[in-house]
């Protein structure tokens, strides 16, 4: 957008009571009112929770960053975002943990469902002390989690642990209450137009569909359907150009904005993913991640991959097994202007995935994954196959 379209986009946003981000990230699980009876719908908790940081005084100190997840308990749930607060329902009770994805949070206890929004609030008002540059992570890694314990000791009824979940897959076909369902697609690198957004959401009204919602990673999922509106609207959004299916080879590639459209990019990223996916497929078998991050910050994945790609200096350096911030393990050729487009001497960068693909597909055992083949080649022959080298 330009700085003339930006503020009546925001206008028409809100017209529609679209949530334009003003506020501190409260973030409820996808199906929150929808799911089965077992669940909770957080979307309670979120609005009790918003209610009282709009009317806190220390709300401005808290930093742009910092963000709540309040999980029902549905199969979709949130449990891979990382947030500063997570409370998760169990029963009547929310179990709190600071600090990190379901795995890696350190866990506070169980409140009572009364007592969750209080206890949110001490935890926020704990953090908003410590200045707008603050998240929690590093203040637990620094000081330990005494201090959020503390906060809400009074409030705990136990200190029951957080068991873990199966991963959430929003990709398919979600029961709903009253025999309806909700399917969900995912958007190809994380990205589409307004064109084809407007395409689809035709398609969701045409076969009945009550509403759109968006889970991670990059998905969206369509409410208020029939199993026959399922099945034609998975045919229309696989026209359109959006993942439908789990095993879709472009699942495993990440991108960034690149250049032209962020002016810190060195590469066109989102042009070379559908190439790279493309030539790649035959070793994208889910069990690992290339990113193509357009410089060394790594905004669309800030953690580590079997193989990353990032923009430098009009070139592009190689991170195996690590993230974008890494070093580097070796230059690659240049990215072409144009994706896919001959650099001189017939050398692009899908045409060393291809050519990597190829060779994994060669030395693979059996049922071998193709991030344990990755591993058994050695980082220098996979970088040589990158780069051009047969080595």
């Amino acid at each position: 957008m330009s700085a003339d379209s930006a503020p009546p986009f925001a206008a028409a946003a809100a017209a529609l009571g679209i949530d334009t981000g003003d506020g501190l990230a409260i973030l409820v699980d996808p199906l929150a009112g929808l799911a089965d009876a077992h669940t909770v719908d957080a979307r309670g908790l979120a609005d009790a929770v918003r209610e009282r940081l709009a009317n806190a005084s220390f709300t401005a100190a808290l930093g742009p960053k910092v963000s709540i997840v309040l999980d029902g308990g549905c199969a979709l749930h949130l449990d891979a975002l990382r947030a500063d607060i997570r409370l998760r329902a169990d029963g009547a009770r929310w179990q709190i943990a600071v600090g990190g994805d379901a795995a890696t949070a350190t866990p506070i206890g169980s409140v009572a469902a009364a007592d969750a929004p209080e206890a949110v609030m001490r935890l926020a008002d704990l953090l908003a002390r410590r200045g707008p540059q603050a998240r929690v992570r590093d203040l637990v890694s620094a000081h330990g989690p005494d201090p959020f314990r503390a906060a809400v000791a009074d409030l705990i009824v136990e200190p029951a642990p957080i068991a873990a979940r199966p991963a959430s897959e929003p990709i398919g076909m979600h029961l709903l209450r009253h025999e309806r369902f909700a399917r969900g697609i995912a958007l190809a690198f994380g990205h589409t137009d307004a064109d084809t957004l407007d395409a689809l959401i035709e398609a969701a009204r045409h076969v009945g569909a009550s509403g759109l919602r968006t889970a991670p990673p990059r998905a969206l999922v369509i409410i208020g359907l029939t199993i026959e509106a399922c099945r034609a609207l998975t045919g229309d959004a696989e026209r359109l150009g959006f993942i439908t299916r789990r095993d879709d080879p472009r699942r495993s590639v990440i991108a960034c904005a690149g250049a032209p459209v962020c002016a810190a990019a060195q590469m066109a990223s989102r042009s070379l993913a559908p190439l790279i996916s493309a030539a790649a497929a035959p070793m994208l078998d889910g069990s690992l991640t290339v990113h193509l991050s357009g410089c060394h910050k790594g905004c669309a994945h800030p953690g580590s991959s079997a193989l990353t790609i990032v923009g430098r200096n009009g070139g592009c350096d190689l991170v195996i097994d690590g993230s974008a911030r890494d070093l580097p393990a070796n230059p690659l050729p240049n990215p072409p202007p144009h994706a896919g487009e001959d650099m001189g001497g017939g050398e692009t960068l899908p045409a060393g995935f291809a050519r990597l693909a190829a060779a994994v597909a060669r030395v693979r055992h059996g049922e071998e994954s193709s991030a344990d083949t990755l591993s058994r080649l050695g980082a220098k022959h996979v970088a040589a196959l990158l780069g051009g080298s047969h080595g």
